[in-house]
């Protein structure tokens, strides 16, 4: 069984391509189009693979772009288990201008998933998360699934005995008062969630431990972009910057740092080297197109120069 269990409720065929220049109202010449199979919990299964770790990955899939994911997936050496849907998986866009390097992506709602196609997704976790270590849900919610869903999310991990891992925004992550063993928002996420402004590292701290104490969650580590990230426990306070890399892609760098962070983890690293960890496999997804998963060479350079600040 794997130990490390994913599962993207919105996932999407990812399209990325390369033009010299953006221009509104003209037509644009592109490259020929590259395909991922991508969406929160799919880009986290795939960089813990290139990490060694064993992952599966279950999300609803439905249509052609549906079927294409799943042969995407089996490049990547991912295990999956899919929930078929009735309607079609979603695509997201990315366009890269060339001359700028400025990346622009379009990111569709997803399809409405039925209450039955929601059921089956958790009886599908709870079946396959059995003897693993650590459930992770990442990504977005498409129509139709309330956030309140991501608490029978936490209560199956914790059936199956695993460590909740939660990366999500909006409803998903306001909603969920208990049971989380790690959640990762960004700044804007962590505001939004305790409903003011956090301008100083002091002020940031202090909400992260706030979610600790009112037992939210175990850790919160919040991602500060440009600033690395924090990782705060109720007896303890790590920090690790951000490394300087020129950024190719952003697409799944915040799910790829999630999957450093839980292989770091499931190593038994200590929380600031599993926090740099998480801060390694973020940059590496930087310089690669796309949600193009990162390389275990750029990971390992990474986590040297991270464990070192």
């Amino acid at each position: 069984m794997p130990d490390i269990v994913t599962l993207t409720m919105n996932p999407a065929l990812d399209v990325t391509t390369f033009t010299d220049h953006v221009v509104h109202t003209r037509k644009l010449r592109c490259d020929e189009p590259f395909y991922d199979a991508g969406g929160g919990g799919v880009n986290v299964a795939k960089v813990a693979r290139v990490l060694g770790a064993s992952a599966a990955a279950v999300y609803p899939a439905g249509g052609a772009r549906g079927e294409q994911m799943s042969g995407l997936l089996d490049d990547d050496d991912v295990e999956e288990h899919i929930v078929p849907i009735v309607d079609d998986t979603r695509e997201c866009f990315t366009a890269i201008d060339r001359t700028s390097g400025l990346e622009y992506r379009f990111v569709t709602p997803g399809p409405e998933l039925t209450a039955a196609e929601q059921e089956q997704c958790l009886a599908t976790l709870t079946k396959v998360a059995k003897d693993a270590k650590y459930v992770v849900a990442s990504g977005s919610l498409p129509p139709g699934v309330r956030g309140t869903f991501v608490r029978r999310v936490a209560e199956a991990a914790r059936d199956a005995g695993a460590r909740f891992v939660l990366d999500s925004s909006g409803d998903a992550l306001t909603s969920i008062e208990s049971g989380i063993f790690l959640v990762k928002p960004s700044l804007d996420e962590l505001c939004e969630w305790v409903g003011h402004d956090l301008p100083t590292s002091d002020d940031r701290i202090a909400a992260a431990r706030e979610l600790v104490d009112r037992g939210v969650a175990e850790i919160v580590v919040v991602s500060l972009g440009a600033d690395g990230a924090i990782m705060v426990t109720a007896a303890e306070v790590v920090q690790v910057p951000a490394l300087d890399v020129e950024v190719r892609s952003a697409v799944g760098a915040g799910d790829s740092m999630v999957a450093g962070l839980v292989v770091g983890l499931l190593q038994d690293r200590p929380l600031r080297d599993a926090l740099a960890l998480g801060i390694a496999c973020g940059s590496a997804a930087l310089l690669t197109a796309g949600s193009h998963v990162c390389r275990r060479e750029d990971i390992d350079r990474f986590d040297a120069l991270a464990r070192g600040l």
